[in-house]
């Protein structure tokens, strides 16, 4: 979908406003993911900003008669004005990704509608996307694709960082790159590959745990409810802002 003229008028007039009101603010999304790969995928315009600030950005926005919403005050809210918005987004909605100052000491510089701005790194892009495994909304191939675009630019000690916690969802993505890719496996750093195998065939050698514990609802909001409420799984919860 190619936006119209008044859309990107609209965008370019938000990103002037708390750029000259210095707003602490980051460019995400689908415009991000343009910068990086390339792809071109219109849609809306995602702001992030730390949970800490929003609250600051929609009070001066709506100040100046911008129409704003906390759409789920536990990780976005919107600028909005006719059929056009934008988001401001503070963490995802597994509450697993909240911004913090590190996300702006590693933020990429660039321009953006004439505006100078700081786009999400690609380490933050692929720890907050790769949770997004809806039955609707997948983002793998986003992910897929800044891999591809990107590899030698990435921190994989920083990626790995972030998804220490949660590495299977790391290495499963790493063996789809591969699959989608399989002449592109090098783009994969060996030495992280290698450390994740290791680690996946070293559960082998420990007992099951003994909790029965469901994560899917990390990952997807909706398809794992039968294995909570039915088989009496335990769900994963994480503390919302």
């Amino acid at each position: 979908m190619i936006l119209k003229k008044e859309a990107h008028e609209f965008f370019r007039s938000v990103l002037e406003f708390v750029t000259e009101n210095n707003l602490p603010i980051l460019v995400g999304g689908a415009v991000a993911l343009r910068n990086y790969t390339g792809i071109i995928r219109e849609k809306d315009l995602d702001l992030f900003c730390k949970p800490g600030d929003y609250i600051k950005i929609l009070k001066l926005l709506s100040s100046h008669g911008w129409t704003v919403e906390i759409t789920d005050a536990r990780w976005i809210a919107k600028a909005l004005k006719d059929n056009y918005f934008v988001d401001f987004i503070f963490n995802t909605t597994n509450n697993l990704c909240p911004v913090d100052d590190s996300w702006f000491e590693h933020a990429v510089p660039g321009e953006l509608y004439g505006v100078k701005v700081n786009f999400v790194a690609p380490e933050e892009l692929i720890w907050s996307k790769i949770y997004i495994q809806d039955r609707a909304h997948y983002d793998g191939s986003d992910v897929n694709h800044i891999i591809l675009k990107k590899s030698e630019d990435i921190d994989w000690k920083r990626v790995l960082q972030r998804l220490d916690q949660h590495w299977q969802l790391l290495l499963g993505q790493f063996l789809n790159f591969q699959f989608i890719y399989p002449s592109e496996r090098d783009k994969i750093p060996r030495w992280l590959f290698e450390m994740l195998l290791e680690r996946a065939k070293g559960q082998y050698e420990l007992p099951a745990p003994v909790e029965k514990v469901c994560r899917g609802p990390l990952v997807d909001h909706t398809q794992y409810s039968i294995d909570i409420i039915d088989w009496h799984y335990k769900i994963i919860t994480v503390k919302s802002i």
